[in-house]
Order: C-alpha cells, then sequence, then structure tokens
C-alpha cells in the first residue's frame, strides 16, 4: 500500500512537469517555469548538506558554477565539431565536474562539520570566485563565456533552438535528479547523513566514520548542482562569475530553509517562490528583495521549520479530521493578517516612489497628501491588533484539532 503510494505520487509529479507548459500558454510562463526546474535541482541538492547531512555551506555554488562552465564549454566543443554528441547530455556533464569538484574539495572540507565546515565553504567559495576573474581562459572574466545549443545532432528531429524545447529536456533531467535524490535519502548512506546530523559521535561510537558519511553526502550534492549548472548552461546559453560567487550560494541557501529543510518537498515550495518572487514581483516593484528579506526573517521567527514544516504540522488533525474546525480561526487571522501586509507594502512603496499618485491593487493613492497616509497607518494598525486579538482563540483551536482523545491517552 505504501508502495502504491508513493508510486502515485512520483506518477502525479511526473505529469505535472509534463502537462503545465500546456496550462499556460505563454512565453513569460515557459521561462519561468525553466528556471523553476534550475532552481528545484540546485535547491535538493542543498538540502542534501544541510537538510540531511546537516552541513551549514555558504559556497555551494561552486559546484553549480563550476557545473554551468563546462556545460558551456562542451556546448563550444560541440558547436567547433571537436565533439559531437546530442545536448541532451550537457547536464550529465555538468554533474560529472560537480562530482569531481566535489570530491577533491570534500576531501579536507567534511573532516569536521559546524562552524569550521561553513568557514571553509566561504572561503572556498570566495576563492573560487576571485580565481574566475582571474583565469580568464576558462572563465571568460567579467564578461562569462556564452555558447549555442542550437549545435550538434538533432534529437528526433528537435534542435533545442525554443524554450519548451529546452523545458521538456530539463523536465526529464528534474525527475530523474528528483527521484535518484530521493532514493538517496532511503539507502543506508541517507539514513547515516541523517544520524551524523543529530549525533555524530554517537554514529561513531556504533562503528560509522562520520566524516566519510559526510564525504558521500558532499560528493552527491556536488554532482546535483552540477546538473543544475549544465540546465542554466542549456537555458540561458551562458554562464558568468555571478554565477559562482556568495549571492547565488545565499540565494539556494534561502530557498532551503524557506521552503523546509530536512523535507524532501521543502527546497522544492522554496525554489518555487523564490523564483516567482524574482521573476514576477520584480516586475511589480524595486524593492523585491526587501520583501524576500522580510519573508526569511518571519520564516525564522514563526516557521522555523519552513513552509513544509508547517504543512506537516497539520497532519495529525487532518488525520483525525479536525481540519473544519481552524477554518474559522484561521479565516479570523488570515484576513486582518493579509490586510496588515498590504497596507504595510502600501506604506513602504508609497515612500520609495517619486510620483505624486502611487497606483496599488486598482487604488491611486496620492502620496503628497497627509489624509492617504494616516488612513494607510490607521487600517494597519488596526488589521495588526485584530490580530493579536485573534491568535488566543487560534491557539485553543490549534490545541483542540491536535488534543489527544481520552480513549487512545489509556
Amino acid at each position: 500500500m505504501l508502495l502504491l503510494k508513493k508510486s502515485s505520487i512520483w506518477i502525479a509529479f511526473l505529469i505535472a512537469l509534463v502537462t503545465l507548459p500546456q496550462l499556460f500558454d505563454s512565453i513569460l510562463a515557459v521561462s519561468i517555469l525553466n528556471q523553476m526546474t534550475i532552481a528545484i535541482v540546485f535547491a535538493l541538492s542543498y538540502n542534501m548538506l544541510l537538510g540531511q547531512g546537516g552541513m551549514l555551506s555558504f559556497g555551494h555554488a561552486v559546484y553549480f558554477g563550476l557545473g554551468g562552465f563546462l556545460s558551456v564549454h562542451a556546448l563550444l566543443l560541440i558547436e567547433y565539431e571537436t565533439m559531437v554528441f546530442s545536448i541532451l547530455w550537457i547536464p550529465l556533464i555538468g554533474g560529472l565536474f560537480g562530482l569531481l569538484a566535489g570530491l577533491f574539495i570534500g576531501s579536507f572540507s567534511t573532516h569536521k562539520a559546524g562552524t569550521v565546515f561553513a568557514m571553509i565553504s566561504l572561503g572556498i567559495g570566495e576563492l573560487i570566485a576571485a580565481s574566475s576573474l582571474i583565469f580568464s581562459s576558462f572563465f571568460g572574466g567579467e564578461a562569462g563565456i556564452s555558447g549555442d545549443r542550437t549545435f550538434g545532432p538533432l534529437f528526433f528531429g528537435i534542435d533545442f533552438a525554443q524554450n519548451l524545447e529546452i523545458y521538456y529536456l530539463a523536465a526529464f533531467w528534474v525527475f530523474l535528479a528528483t527521484l535518484f535524490m530521493y532514493l538517496f535519502t532511503q539507502t543506508p548512506a541517507g539514513r547515516m547523513a541523517n544520524a551524523v546530523r543529530d549525533n555524530p559521535e554517537r554514529a561513531e561510537f556504533i562503528g560509522y566514520s562520520a566524516r566519510r558519511v559526510r564525504f558521500i553526502s558532499f560528493c552527491a550534492a556536488g554532482m546535483f548542482a552540477g546538473i543544475a549548472g549544465g540546465l542554466f548552461a542549456l537555458n540561458y546559453e551562458f554562464i558568468t562569475e555571478e554565477n559562482l560567487n556568495a549571492a547565488t550560494s545565499g540565494r539556494v541557501l534561502l530557498m532551503a530553509y524557506i521552503g523546509g529543510l530536512g523535507y524532501f518537498i521543502g527546497p522544492i515550495i522554496g525554489a518555487v517562490v523564490l523564483t516567482l518572487m524574482n521573476s514576477l514581483l520584480s516586475n511589480y516593484s524595486e524593492l523585491w528583495m526587501l520583501y524576500l528579506g522580510i519573508m526569511f526573517l518571519l520564516t525564522v521567527m514563526f516557521l522555523p521549520r519552513g513552509f513544509a514544516g508547517f504543512i506537516m504540522m497539520h497532519q495529525v488533525a487532518w488525520v483525525r479530521g479536525n481540519m473544519k474546525m481552524l477554518i474559522k480561526p484561521y479565516t479570523l487571522t488570515g484576513v486582518p493578517a493579509a490586510l496588515f501586509a498590504l497596507c504595510t507594502i502600501a506604506l513602504i512603496e508609497m515612500s520609495h516612489t517619486e510620483e505624486e499618485v502611487f497606483h496599488f491593487l486598482g487604488l491611486e493613492l496620492n502620496t503628497a497628501s497627509s489624509a492617504t497616509w494616516i488612513i494607510t497607518t490607521v487600517i494597519a494598525a488596526a488589521a495588526f491588533y485584530a490580530v493579536r486579538k485573534s491568535l488566543h482563540q487560534l491557539s485553543e483551536a490549534w490545541d483542540t484539532a491536535n488534543a489527544i482523545p481520552k480513549e487512545e491517552r489509556a
């Protein structure tokens, strides 16, 4: 029964990957979906380090970037007819280079975890990022390097010139990478990675080398990050130093943490959310990075297990059939919370804009009028007060929905 349930989940995932472009018939939607596929593999690979292995890395973009650079060089070899093979295998080339980088760097960085590992990863990341500007013959300097994905033999008549064709190629690799990363969590190495994360001393006492377990997880994470880099190279046909630096490493950390570390689906949720914010919200506001920072801060403070953890918190209430008990208190808290968030955004945007009239959700707000500022502030304060007043009722409803019946306690 459990095997059938898991199989149905993977079949649904595959169907979703295949049908999503048909639901959004636009060039922008396909472009966003391509970015999501890259982000999903990249975030899941980072979860192998931090979520499953307990290794906080500030330089995971190294393997993503190196895989991407070698993938672009492979495109150039195909273009110059030095080598002849389908670009279908470009992500695999990126993955192999990410694996080689993981083997070398992991050989000395995985001896310790915690702060020592984090500082080594930060140093390696800065070293590689600086080297990319020095060794321009391979990295192309500040301009990076570019290739052309339309060269090489056709794949059943497909030259991969269109973004939709690249999406289906990426979907193929996303499904494979996601499946194998999940299967890794079910192996003894994946199980021991969790044990080493939680209690490395105990793992050592029962005969397992914590360093070797971390090394295996590290190399696997590097390989899948390289696959994500290969997908990036195919999608954009160029790669630069930005794909190696600390900003990219920080972005993947945000994806994994906001989505939910330790949950396999968490990084997928985080990758989707951050891609949408980057692709859509950035079109409407120059301050989208500020909102991303606020969301990360609120996640750390109130949802330390991420969005996936928040969803899993409702498992007991769902199984007991008590979810309906939470609808009313969630509504009483959620509506004023959403109103408070919208008013806060309006105040931030009005303070940033130089226009006299600010258009927000169909409203025309006069930034030069004191009344606009006062009314918006009063509504925000009232909404915040309503949220505070409703939290007690929400807490009581939550305790009731998750309470263990007396007969089960006995």
